[in-house]
């Protein structure tokens, strides 16, 4: 009787790569030598060895070489593998840390930088987002191909401030790995005028943009900014009279309420919904001299500000002050026809403190959240700003005197005229660029 068909041998290999994990893998044949080795062998001839067939030695010397291909490739593969399980095991270590949706307290000084929003793909503009992304990676909060993607970690700024704007209390929301003294480690990777001065949990969906009720900021400006139009307009020994003042915070109270804003943002249209925005309260704080130059400080309170609205309204009045255009101009202002309003420089506008009443009556005192006011933090907040912000304001108008050259252009503005009428006949004018709602400070 012929014997029975010769089972295939099966091999098994047990790799152990450095991780420890075993993987055990099972060499066979492929492709056609799989098959004939199921076959039934031929019937033996009496004591003799089955005639081998015309090319089954070349046959077989291609089965072997196709078998150590096999191997060969089964060897790579399991390399391959056991790098990226060696490689994957801080990634893994991160995994096992939950994740979690905080709000971070940021406060930083904006001189050289082109605003607070990152410009993913541009090198050229470096941003605020720019150092702090950096940061958040190279501390091991947030994996790699989150700094790429903001949006893998759910980060949203309460304020997108502009150029040169700095912040006193600015607040961001992302998910995070809440790894150990996750401040200090963030902070080591930060210059010294950005600085996390905060840390709180908050609600899963949360949102810091939408989340926010109001902005606070303030526009810090040396005094002789009131002065008359014939006044010395760099003199630093000037000083703010109580009538003077009181005129100013008489014209600041004229923008509170709800108003059409089209005029002080080169955004929106006369007719657009959006351009209607809600302020809260504005007025002018007591002067105080610093290094022998007299300062103030504008503090204005609203739900949220279009692109460069605080330094036009900022401008407005003190081109009112000094005596460049009339009181009626403010009225003006909301009707539909275009008024030349002058932008005071981006230098002295700081945003201060970010407001969420409706959140924290929700959730702040839930026993699982804690209410988003920084109370704790405000020794921090008050050192940094005389640490950082303060010094970096009245350094630079005095070596750089950047508000004694823009109240030099203020001749040129004509505040009588409309933007028709400015441009002649048969000029046609532009209609206001379109912008996005604005998210509480871009200016």
């Amino acid at each position: 009787m012929p014997p029975w068909p010769a089972s295939p041998r099966r091999t098994f290999v047990h790799v152990r790569p450095p991780s420890g994990r075993a993987l055990r893998f099972r060499l066979r044949p492929r492709g056609p030598a799989r098959a004939q080795s199921a076959a039934p062998l031929p019937p033996m001839a009496g004591n003799g060895e089955a005639p081998v067939p015309v090319g089954t030695q070349q046959e077989q010397d291609r089965k072997g070489r196709r078998g150590w291909q096999g191997t060969a490739r089964i060897w790579e593969e399991t390399e391959q593998q056991a790098k990226k399980l060696k490689s994957s095991e801080d990634g893994e270590q991160h995994r096992k840390l939950p994740k979690r949706k905080v709000v971070l307290l940021v406060a930083y000084s904006g001189k050289g930088y082109h605003g607070m929003q990152r410009n993913v793909g541009s090198s050229k503009f470096k941003t605020i987002e720019d150092d702090l992304v950096s940061a958040l990676v190279r501390s091991g909060c947030i994996p790699e191909n989150h700094g790429e993607d903001m949006r893998k970690m759910s980060f949203q700024r309460c304020a997108r401030t502009d150029k040169g704007v700095s912040a006193a209390g600015q607040v961001v929301s992302l998910k995070v790995w809440l790894i150990d003294d996750l401040l200090e480690k963030i902070n080591s990777h930060l210059p010294s005028h950005i600085r996390i001065l905060g840390l709180k949990r908050v609600t899963g969906g949360f949102n810091s943009k939408n989340k926010c009720d109001a902005r606070t900021y303030f526009y810090m400006l040396p005094t002789f900014a009131f002065a008359h139009k014939d006044h010395d307009a760099q003199d630093e020994t000037y000083r703010l009279q109580a009538e003077t003042l009181g005129r100013v915070n008489r014209l600041l109270a004229c923008y509170r309420g709800t108003h059409n804003f089209h005029n002080f943002t080169s955004q929106k249209g006369p007719r657009e919904p959006s351009a209607r925005r809600y302020i809260l309260d504005m007025f002018c704080e007591e002067p105080f001299v610093r290094e022998g130059m007299e300062f103030a400080v504008i503090k204005v309170k609203g739900q949220s500000f279009m692109t460069h609205q605080i330094r036009k309204m900022v401008g407005l009045v003190v081109a009112v002050v000094k005596g460049y255009a009339p009181e009626s101009v403010l009225e003006r202002c909301w009707g539909e026809a275009k008024v030349d309003v002058p932008k005071a420089p981006g230098l002295g506008l700081v945003l201060e403190r970010v407001h969420f009443e409706k959140y924290n009556q929700r959730f702040g005192h839930d026993g699982l959240h804690e209410p988003l006011d920084w109370a704790r933090e405000e020794a921090e907040v008050a050192a940094f700003k005389e640490q950082h912000i303060y010094p970096t304001i009245i350094s630079t108008e005095r070596h750089e005197r950047s508000m004694a050259q823009w109240l030099s252009t203020l001749p040129v503005h004509d505040f009588s005229a409309t933007a028709h009428a400015a441009a002649g006949p048969g000029t046609k004018v532009p209609r206001a660029l379109e912008g996005s709602d604005g998210d509480g400070g871009s200016d």
